[in-house]
């Protein structure tokens, strides 16, 4: 799906997202695959995509993050910087622990590839408006969103 810009070029939402690793040697399997998926949560969701990076990094990079950012001294799996003007916009940053999704994808025994791309979508659902923090309501209605649409995009990734 490609997206007209104010001087009527043409955009792909491919280049709106970004994903790459930092201080970690990971390799991202089928990112263009992940790209279209992420791009179809956006629009399902009625929101406008500006710009979205996911930045897959390690534990201590996200402990860093975690204390710098947020005063929190703990490891978590995601962290999600919303840069969004207006609130139909996705536009942000979504940090994720690649060691943290191995631990996962142990626990929950699925693939680290599926446990990161649950991972994204959820960062993606943050960029969206949705919060988990707040009430058991809102985190129920966050994860149950998240849960259909990794069960409706995994297969075109794998």
């Amino acid at each position: 799906m490609n997206y007209k810009t104010e001087n009527n070029n043409l955009i792909s939402h491919r280049s709106k997202i970004n994903i790459f690793c930092d201080g970690i040697e990971y390799r991202v399997r089928h990112i263009n695959k992940i790209k279209d998926c992420i791009n179809s949560i956006v629009i399902s969701e009625k929101k406008r995509l500006i710009e979205l990076n996911i930045i897959i990094t390690d534990d201590a990079n996200m402990l860093s993050i975690n204390q710098q950012y947020l005063g929190h001294d703990t490891y978590t799996d995601t962290i999600t910087f919303p840069y969004n003007e207006y609130k139909k916009d996705v536009y942000g940053d979504v940090y994720i622990s690649i060691d943290m999704v191995r631990e996962n994808a142990k626990s929950f025994k699925c693939k680290t590839q599926e446990e990161l791309f649950r991972i994204m979508v959820h960062g993606t659902l943050h960029l969206c408006g949705y919060k988990d923090k707040e009430s058991h309501e809102e985190k129920d209605v966050m994860f149950d969103k998240q849960e259909k649409y990794v069960r409706q995009h995994l297969l075109s990734i794998n």
